[in-house]
């Protein structure tokens, strides 16, 4: 655990347009709430996470806002979740605010336990991804470059996702022995199949793949994805909020009626079943990976 000083989460009054590790600003109805660490590629730490929950909040309670984009600053939208910057805080405490949970964090920088492991990733990874499902305004994700593991479920948590031509995705985390990122939505995003694929291989696939799989609605060359989101967004303004929140409301419904949630948290035990396999059997609930194997990996796969 490095000595780099963690500040707090940013409050909802304390967001501007060029704040570290969120950036948010409006443009007529339209909210834009910026992953804003593209010097560790947007990687996730529990400061962003929390941040980036004001950051909604904010929008949520704009009655100005209609629509809001989720977007990142810099070559890559994310990385996925901080498991290894030097600002990586698993253990730093954060008021708990998307569930009831007991803390997870302790006073020394040992690794968590099973115990504080689950309690974190109820909180901090599926019970944050499912606050932001039901966000009662539209929430587009705009994605570019890198969209990796926890990438996928920011992405994800969004209603749609516009990509630009040159963004890649993946959930290469089977090589932690671990069946996929904490929200599991894959068998819903992109079928069976493609799920199994992916995640059986660790392999990489493209925006156009993503696009021919229905995971994406829209994909752009780069310099034209600010643009088409905005275009999107001008047309969403037009409608009604109730009109908006209803039938997003009503399209999760069908999905949870179809089994998402319940799936969700059937495979969120066997995610921490894997951590605490893999802690018994090396004392490294991550399998002995890391961000850089994890690359270099799919490096060696001709997947860079």
């Amino acid at each position: 655990m490095s000595n780099a000083v963690i500040p707090p989460p940013l409050g909802p009054d304390d967001l501007g347009p060029d704040t570290s590790p969120i950036a948010y600003e409006t443009n007529g109805a339209v909210a834009y709430v910026t992953l804003n660490r593209p010097d560790f590629r947007n990687a996730q730490n529990s400061v962003m996470t929390y941040s980036l929950d004001a950051a909604f909040r904010k929008a949520v309670d704009d009655a100005d806002v209609k629509v809001i984009v989720l977007r990142g600053n810099g070559k890559h939208f994310s990385a996925g979740h901080d498991i290894g910057t030097p600002e990586r805080d698993f253990n730093t405490f954060y008021p708990n605010v998307a569930t009831l949970h007991w803390d997870h964090t302790r006073s020394d920088d040992q690794p968590l336990d099973s115990g504080q492991r689950l309690a974190r990733e109820i909180e901090v990874y599926m019970g944050m991804c499912r606050r932001w499902r039901e966000i009662p305004k539209p929430v587009i994700a705009q994605v570019h470059g890198a969209c990796i593991a926890g990438g996928l479920m920011l992405a994800w948590a969004a209603d749609f996702i516009v990509a630009s031509d040159d963004a890649f995705f993946s959930d290469p985390v089977a090589r932690m022995g671990i069946p996929g990122v904490e929200y599991f939505a894959h068998a819903y995003v992109l079928g069976a199949r493609r799920a199994k694929e992916i995640l059986f291989t660790g392999q990489r696939f493209t925006a156009a793949q993503a696009l021919d799989w229905g995971m994406v609605n829209h994909v752009v060359p780069r310099e034209e994805l600010g643009a088409k989101v905005d275009e999107i967004c001008a047309q969403m303004t037009e409608m009604p909020m109730q009109g908006l929140f209803l039938s997003k409301k009503a399209v999760n419904i069908c999905e949870d009626q179809m089994g998402m949630r319940n799936a969700m948290d059937s495979v969120f035990g066997w995610h921490h079943y894997a951590h605490a396999a893999n802690d018994a059997d090396s004392g490294d609930s991550l399998g002995g990976m890391d961000a850089r194997s994890m690359r270099d990996a799919a490096q060696k796969k001709g997947q860079a």
